[in-house]
C-alpha cells in the first residue's frame, strides 16, 4: 500500500512553525497527482502560498489553488518538456545579454555552515517580459517565472544547480526565494527526520490501515517535539527523553496547546 505526502508548505505560517498539517493516502497504481487535490480540499489554504514539487506542477492543481484564494510556486522540470526548454532558453539568452532591456527582480543570499558555503541567486520575471509561453493560458493566475541558481562550495568540490518555477505571485525575488527555501526546509526538518530518526523507509508495516495510521502518528510526534523548545537537542534525543521522563512528556504535550493569544491571532 503506497503512502506519500505531497510537498505542500507555507499554509499560513505552518512551514515557519515546522508543522505537519495533513496527509492523503496514495492509492495503489496511482501517484501524488491524484492525492494533491484531495489534500488541498482538506485544508483552508486561503491567503497562503502553496509550494509543490514538479510532480504536482499540473494545470488542474494550479487552478484549484487560485480558486481557493491562495497563490502557488510550482517547480518546472522536464515533465513539461516544451515549456521547460522554452523557459531555460529564454533565461540563457537573458543572461548572455546581462538582462539588457528586461525588467526583473533579483535577490542573492549567501550562507555558510557545516563545512560548506552556499550562494542562492533568484531572478523573478513577469510573464509579460517573456513573450508567448507554451500553453500559458492553461496556468491559472500565472504572473511570474523564476530561475534559482544554487552554488555550493564544499571542502572537496563545487556544485551548481539551476531550477525554474512558475508562480501566481508578482515578481518579487526576495519573497519568492523565501518561499522556495521554506519548501526545501521540509526535506531537512521532516522527511530526513522521518527516514533517519523514525526509520520510515525501513518500516515493514504493510497491512490494512496500519501504514496510514503509523505515518500519521510519526508526523504528529514530530509536530509535538518541534513545539517544545526548552530542551535544545535533536529530535532523536527529545524522543528518547520523552520515553524515559514522564515530566518531559507532559511538557511536550503542554507545548502543543495554543495560548489564547495565539488563537486570537489565528
Amino acid at each position: 500500500m503506497a503512502l506519500n505526502l505531497p510537498y505542500i508548505v507555507s499554509v499560513r505560517k505552518a512551514s515557519e512553525h515546522r508543522l505537519f498539517l495533513g496527509q492523503v493516502k496514495v492509492e495503489d497504481k496511482s501517484n501524488e497527482i491524484t492525492a494533491i487535490p484531495a489534500l488541498l480540499e482538506l485544508l483552508d489554504i486561503s491567503g497562503s502560498i502553496i509550494t509543490i514539487d514538479a510532480m504536482g506542477t499540473q494545470h488542474e492543481i494550479a487552478h484549484r489553488i487560485v480558486t481557493s484564494c491562495a497563490d502557488y510556486v510550482l517547480a518546472l522540470k522536464a515533465n513539461h518538456p516544451t515549456l521547460h526548454t522554452q523557459v531555460k532558453q529564454w533565461f540563457e539568452n537573458a543572461q548572455a545579454s546581462d538582462f539588457d532591456g528586461i525588467e526583473y527582480s533579483y535577490d542573492v543570499r549567501v550562507e555558510s555552515g557545516h563545512h560548506r558555503r552556499e550562494k542562492r541567486q533568484v531572478w523573478a520575471v513577469s510573464i509579460s517580459q517573456m513573450g508567448d509561453l507554451y500553453k500559458q493560458t492553461h496556468w491559472s493566475g500565472l504572473q511570474t517565472i523564476i530561475m534559482v541558481i544554487r552554488t555550493r562550495h564544499l571542502w572537496n568540490k563545487t556544485t551548481r544547480e539551476v531550477m525554474f518555477y512558475l508562480s501566481s505571485l508578482p515578481p518579487n525575488a526576495q519573497q519568492l526565494g523565501k518561499a522556495i527555501r521554506q519548501h526545501w526546509s521540509i526535506e531537512n526538518q521532516l522527511h530526513w527526520v522521518l527516514d533517519v530518526t523514525f526509520g520510515e523507509d525501513a518500516c515493514r508495516i504493510r497491512t490494512g490501515n496500519a501504514p496510514e495510521n503509523i505515518a500519521l502518528l510519526k508526523r504528529w510526534s514530530i509536530n509535538l517535539l518541534n513545539q517544545e523548545t526548552s530542551f535544545k537537542r535533536s529530535t532523536r534525543q527529545k524522543a528518547r527523553r520523552v520515553s524515559m521522563d514522564e515530566g518531559y512528556l507532559l511538557k511536550v504535550l503542554a507545548a502543543s496547546i495554543p495560548l489564547q493569544s495565539n488563537l486570537s491571532d489565528a
